[in-house]
């Protein structure tokens, strides 16, 4: 099978594989490219809640692959960050399930996403370093905003790879598990997001990536949304939430 982004929606579960397993998943020029418009389709469906990002088999992302490199590194970055960009800026929430490697254009991939699930024994580096890159201004700022300066800054400096307890340590993953345990927490918790207020998620998606400008905007989509009737009326009654305000409405 040719490199790939693979979907498939269920139960308002978005799962994105990252397939070319003959390169450890390493991101191909047309796999950057096709993310944003696959991000765009996912986000313009109502049947999708929650995204969740992964790689085929035991490895989530070995990077970019280096043989796209040769020609223009320059084109190859630009389509990174355009990927990562538009990943940054999914409406909904991200979830970041990681195997084996995540390093390079997956680490970069992964800090795009609002949350990151590691396996024991996932090892997380960022490269450039290696390769003689300047590492993207954006996607350094993202690193920093993860894990602090100094964590960031040992990352791009050397180059090195770090474990997943370190990860956890550093704020760079949030949860780890147990080897074999990992799809199953990722179900269990998409399951929660999928049901809870996409009023709710959207806003503080927005006010945590430190938008300023759409204050009265979430206002008056909670005053005219419903879920907030929705909620309140739930929780008196006793009863799962039935909430309808969507972002792709």
């Amino acid at each position: 099978m040719e490199p790939q982004l693979l979907h498939r929606v269920t139960d308002g579960v978005a799962t994105v594989v990252i397939h070319h397993p003959a390169k450890r998943n390493a991101m191909t020029a047309g796999m950057w490219e096709a993310l944003p418009p696959l991000l765009e389709g996912l986000a313009a469906d109502p049947a999708v809640r929650v995204l969740v990002l992964t790689g085929e088999g035991g490895t989530f992302c070995a990077g970019a692959d280096i043989s796209t490199l040769r020609g223009s590194p320059e084109k190859a970055q630009s389509l990174a960050v355009l990927a990562e960009e538009a990943l940054a800026a999914f409406p909904k929430p991200t979830l970041a399930a990681i195997r084996g490697h995540c390093v390079g254009g997956g680490s970069q991939l992964a800090a795009a996403c609002d949350l990151r699930f590691a396996e024991e024994g996932a090892l997380f580096g960022v490269t450039p370093a290696k390769l003689g890159i300047v590492y993207p201004a954006s996607s350094s700022r993202r690193l920093v905003a993860l894990v602090g300066p100094g964590t960031a800054k040992y990352l791009l400096f050397s180059g090195e790879l770090i474990d997943s307890a370190r990860a956890l340590r550093t704020g760079l993953v949030d949860e780890v598990l147990p080897e074999g345990e990992l799809a199953k927490r990722v179900a269990e918790f998409t399951r929660v997001l999928a049901v809870r207020s996409q009023l709710t998620q959207a806003a503080a998606k927005e006010f945590a990536n430190g938008r300023t400008d759409r204050d009265a905007y979430w206002a008056e989509q909670a005053r005219a949304g419903g879920d907030t009737a929705e909620g309140v009326a739930a929780f008196l009654e006793r009863r799962q939430p039935r909430f309808t305000w969507t972002t792709s409405g």
